[in-house]
């Protein structure tokens, strides 16, 4: 099964087992992740479950081009062009070891 490292603001990881057609939302809100709401659910309308996806992934993971996920993520504290909201991140095997970064806030 595929894995994400989740990393809070504080630098803490938790290496989670995320599996594949799972959001990597998903799979930080079954693990516990601290730092990710998905208080919306999944529907891209809330911008609590908001990453940076690391620079050695963002070629796999794409940049936010769906204009939902993209006004969601202007709104969102700290955004940047690594920018994801993890609902939108669906795991696939090339996906793993994927390393996610949680902003400060996500509200």
């Amino acid at each position: 099964m595929p894995k994400v490292v989740y990393i809070t603001s504080q630098g803490e990881e938790r290496v989670v087992d995320v599996p594949v057609g799972t959001s990597c939302m998903e799979g930080a809100v079954q693990n516990l992740v601290p730092g990710i709401d998905g208080d919306c659910g999944g529907a891209a309308a809330c911008g609590t479950c908001h990453v940076h996806v690391d620079p050695n992934w963002i070629d796999k993971t794409g940049v936010a081009e769906d204009d939902m996920e993209v006004q969601m993520l202007d709104l969102t504290d700290g955004s940047a062009k690594d920018s994801r909201l993890a609902c939108q991140i669906v795991m696939t095997n090339e996906l793993d070891g994927l390393v996610l970064r949680m902003p400060e806030s996500q509200h």
